[in-house]
């Protein structure tokens, strides 16, 4: 009888440890996804992506053949860069629309796919916190803390519900953004 005591204080000493440290990780894992939400929020303005139109034209012409750029040549290239995208409104003013072009494309799916990502991530964070939050409920026998673990667990799923209706929306966007941008003849390229 004294041998199978002992194998049951080793177990419960052994099940404690390893539970008692789960739910430390997982409270870190679910800091470290609040901050890292709290620094995505304080960014501006996406990174500057360049682009050929940002280098300008190639001075360098072809080797053997020589061009010099004429006054009409320079005038009938920009003429087209200016009204491309000028609107008239009802008003009769100028109104600039972005242009459509390779960063406009790619700039849509980078930001679109980029909150997905961090919805995505800061769901499965909370799905971790609140498995450790159900773990601790189940392993607390004080009614006080159970009735305050079981209040931060509904927090949490009610959070999670809001996280993963914005990942099906975020999804749905970028299904939206594909469709879009195949309706508007964009190539398949821009959009990566």
């Amino acid at each position: 009888m004294r041998l199978s005591s002992q194998n049951c204080v080793v177990v419960l000493l052994a099940f404690l440890a390893l539970t008692g440290a789960y739910p430390a990780r997982a409270q870190v894992l679910g800091e470290v996804a609040r901050k890292e939400e709290e620094r995505r929020k304080d960014i501006k303005a996406p990174a500057k992506v360049y682009t050929n139109k940002d280098l300008g034209s190639g001075s360098d012409a072809p080797s053997g053949t020589f061009s010099s750029p004429t006054a009409s040549g320079a005038a009938s290239t920009e003429a087209p860069k200016t009204t491309a995208g000028a609107a008239k409104t009802d008003d009769g003013k100028d109104k600039v629309a972005p242009t459509k072009d390779q960063a406009y494309w790619s700039g849509r799916k980078k930001d679109l796919q980029s909150r997905l990502d961090s919805d995505q991530t800061l769901a499965d964070a909370l799905q971790s916190r609140i498995n450790a939050l159900n773990t601790d409920f189940v392993n607390r026998d004080d009614p006080v803390q159970r009735a305050g673990i079981d209040r931060d667990r509904q927090k949490a799923n009610s959070e999670l519900d809001r996280l993963k209706k914005s990942v099906q929306d975020g999804k749905k966007a970028l299904a939206d953004l594909d469709e879009e941008a195949r309706k508007a003849g964009v190539p398949a390229g821009w959009l990566r």
